[in-house]
């Protein structure tokens, strides 16, 4: 699967689980909701980083050699 478009699907489902956190009535509810999101935000930052480590959004195109000093 896409890695974009699991991140954006756990990002939206974030979204999700926030408005509903604000629904809920009871703690039990909350603290839940308040897991959930805490385990799909750390899903989330496996994501960044594995693209951090993988310099996938570096900007530049080409490799102009080391910057000297």
């Amino acid at each position: 699967m896409d890695p974009e478009k699991m991140m954006t699907g756990i990002s939206n489902e974030v979204l999700t689980l926030l408005k509903n956190m604000g629904k809920a009535k009871t703690p039990e509810e909350k603290l839940t909701h308040s897991k959930t999101i805490k385990n799909l935000c750390e899903s989330l930052g496996v994501f960044l980083n594995l693209m951090s480590d993988m310099d996938l959004y570096d900007d530049d195109d080409h490799d102009d050699g080391p910057i000297p000093f």
